[in-house]
């Protein structure tokens, strides 16, 4: 049986991205041991930096008030959405969108089951500036990233003739 080349790429894409959040955890926990650490200078801009999110992205619902095990049920429950919606991708951006999405969601599913609560290490800033005092791992960029393709896709004309939004009459 030959899978549609969409759906292979999408596939690709989820586990490129979930071995590399997985491998880069794993590193950060026990190669460069960064909780002991706390924090390591990569360049002016670019700080590892341990922290443990027990909420959701950016930290939201961050206080243990829904555990991690549901936050993990929710995930996997859009990662089931995202395949589905995968079998039925229109073209490689959207396929490969939905792959580094799920890829990194379902890292973060694996660091609540094995930790409660998600590794995040990456802190970027301008110098001083740093305003919202961010930091996440590899997965959550895959998932930004795999958005913001997602959004772009949906700005561009589709190929069945007239833009996807609703025109004007």
């Amino acid at each position: 049986m030959q899978i549609n080349p969409r759906i292979r790429l999408g596939l690709a894409l989820f586990i490129v991205v979930l071995i590399a959040d997985q491998a880069s955890k794993e590193w950060i926990l026990r190669g460069l041991d960064l909780p002991l650490l706390g924090r390591v200078e990569v360049l002016p801009v670019l700080e590892l930096t341990m922290t443990w999110n027990q909420g959701v992205t950016f930290g939201l619902l961050n206080g243990g008030v829904v555990g991690p095990l549901v936050l993990g049920g929710i995930a996997l429950a859009i990662v089931a959405v995202l395949f589905f919606w995968l079998r039925r991708a229109e073209n490689f951006l959207v396929a490969g969108a939905l792959g580094a999405i799920a890829g990194g969601a379902v890292g973060n599913v694996i660091d609540r089951v094995r930790y409660g609560a998600v590794v995040d290490f990456i802190h970027l800033h301008a110098g001083a500036w740093d305003p919202f005092r961010y930091v996440f791992n590899l997965g959550d960029s895959a998932i930004v990233c795999g958005v913001a393709a997602l959004l772009i896709d949906g700005m561009w004309p589709s190929q069945k003739g007239g833009n996807r939004a609703r025109e004007a009459p």
